[in-house]
C-alpha cells in the first residue's frame, strides 16, 4: 500500500530493504560469475532497472490504481526477470521471488490469486530452460508461493482496516448528524408553539394597549408565563442532552487513567438495571461520582492502579446499585474533604435521588463508594 506519511514510508523502506538481501545471489554471480566485462555492466543495469522498477511498483503504485496498470507494471518485472536469467544464468531465479511478493503485494485479492501461481509457474518454466537450473526451483519455488500469498493477505488485511476505518468516520459523521437534526426538532417542538403564543399575545396587547389597559396587563402577563415556561423546557432539554451516563463516564474514565498512567481496572460492559428500575436521576448521580472520584484520583491520588466496580446490593433500606472506586495512592490528599471539592455536591446529588455517599482514607490508598436505591426503593 502507498504510504501516508513520512513514519509509514520510513517503515516500508526498512522493511523493504531487509529482503533486498536476497538479491546477494545475482550480485555475488556479477562478481564471480566469469562473466566478460559488457555482460557484467548489462548485468549490473538490468538488476539496478529491475531493482527500481520493483520498488516503484511497490511505493508509488497506491490502491488508487487501475487493474490494467498494475498488470502492466508487473508484466514489465516479469520480462526483466525472464532476460536476466536467461542472459546471465540460474542465479538470478530469485528474481521470480520478488516478482512474487510484488504480484501480491500491488494487486487485489481477485487478481493476486491468479498471478502469484503465474509467477510461480513462469519460475519453473524459465528453471526449466536455463542450465541447472532445476536444481534451484525447490529452494525458489515455495518462498515464491509463500511470499505472494502472504503479502496479498497482508494487502486485504490492509485494505480492509482502511475500508473500516473509512466507515467509522461516516458513521461517527451520520451519527452527529442525527444528534444535530434531533435537537433542531426538538428545540422546534418546544420553542414553536410558545413563540407562536407569544408572538400573538403580543400583537394583541399592542392592540388593546391604547384603549384597555387591563386587559393589556393581563396578555402581557401571560406572555410572561408563556415565556417563562418556555425557559424551563429549554433547560429541561439541555439538561437531558448533557446528562452523563454510566458506560460513557466508564469510557472517559478509561481513557483518562491511561492517559495520566494509571492502570485502570473497570468494567468493560456494565450490566446496569433496566429503568425504570435504576432512574435516569440515579444513574446521572452515578455518573458524577463516578467523573469526580476519577478526576481526584488522576489529580491529587500518585496512584498506579484504580479500581472500579459496579455491583447491586441488598440492605435494610432494599436494593441499592453501588459504585465502588478505590485507588493505592498517597490517600490523604484526595482525601480531604474542605467545601469546594466536589464531595459536597456529589452527597447533594445522590441525596436527591435517595442515594448516599462514602469517602475517606483507606489501606492503601483512597475509596469512595455511593450508592442509588433501585425499583421499590427508589
Amino acid at each position: 500500500m502507498h504510504p501516508e506519511n513520512r513514519r509509514q514510508l520510513v517503515v516500508k523502506i526498512l522493511w523493504t530493504g531487509v529482503w533486498l538481501f536476497y538479491l546477494s545471489a545475482p550480485v555475488i554471480d556479477l562478481v564471480h560469475g566469469g562473466h566478460s566485462a559488457w555482460a557484467r555492466l548489462l548485468g549490473a543495469l538490468g538488476l539496478v532497472a529491475f531493482v527500481g522498477w520493483y520498488l516503484f511498483l511497490i511505493f508509488r503504485i497506491g490502491r488508487r490504481a487501475t487493474a490494467r496498470r498494475l498488470l502492466l507494471s508487473l508484466g514489465v518485472l516479469a520480462v526483466q526477470a525472464v532476460l536476466l536469467t536467461l542472459t546471465l544464468g540460474r542465479e538470478w531465479l530469485v528474481l521470480f521471488v520478488y516478482l512474487a511478493i510484488a504480484c501480491g503485494a500491488a494487486l487485489p485479492a481477485a487478481l493476486s490469486r491468479w498471478a502469484v501461481p503465474a509467477a510461480a509457474g513462469l519460475l519453473v518454466a524459465t528453471g526449466a530452460v536455463v542450465p541447472e537450473g532445476t536444481a534451484y526451483l525447490v529452494g525458489l519455488l515455495v518462498p515464491a508461493l509463500l511470499g505472494g500469498f502472504a503479502m496479498a493477505g497482508v494487502g486485504q488485511l490492509i485494505r480492509t482496516t482502511i475500508a473500516l476505518r473509512e466507515a467509522r468516520a461516516t458513521v461517527a459523521q451520520l451519527a452527529a448528524n442525527e444528534e444535530r437534526l434531533r435537537l433542531a426538532r426538538d428545540l422546534h417542538d418546544l420553542l414553536g408553539h410558545s413563540l407562536s403564543l407569544i408572538t400573538l399575545k403580543s400583537e394583541l396587547a399592542g392592540r388593546m394597549l391604547p384603549d384597555q389597559p387591563e386587559k393589556a396587563a393581563q396578555q402581557v402577563a401571560d406572555i410572561e408565563r408563556v415565556s417563562r415556561q418556555a425557559l424551563v423546557d429549554v433547560r429541561e432539554a439541555v439538561s437531558g442532552y448533557r446528562r452523563p451516563t454510566l458506560p460513557g463516564e466508564l469510557a472517559g474514565a478509561r481513557t483518562a487513567l491511561t492517559a495520566a498512567g494509571i492502570r485502570a481496572d473497570l468494567p468493560l460492559e456494565p450490566e446496569l438495571p433496566e429503568p425504570p428500575e435504576l432512574r435516569e436521576e440515579a444513574e446521572s448521580a452515578l455518573a458524577w461520582a463516578l467523573r469526580e472520584a476519577v478526576t481526584n484520583v488522576v489529580r491529587h491520588s500518585g496512584a498506579v492502579t484504580c479500581t472500579v466496580t459496579l455491583r447491586t446490593r441488598q440492605s435494610l433500606d432494599g436494593t441499592r446499585l453501588e459504585l465502588t472506586v478505590a485507588d493505592d495512592g498517597s490517600g490523604s490528599e484526595a482525601g480531604q474533604s474542605a467545601p469546594g471539592n466536589g464531595l459536597t455536591g456529589l452527597t447533594e446529588r445522590l441525596t436527591a435521588v435517595g442515594g448516599t455517599l462514602r469517602a475517606g482514607p483507606a489501606r492503601p490508598g483512597f475509596r469512595l463508594v455511593a450508592a442509588v436505591p433501585l425499583g421499590s426503593a427508589a
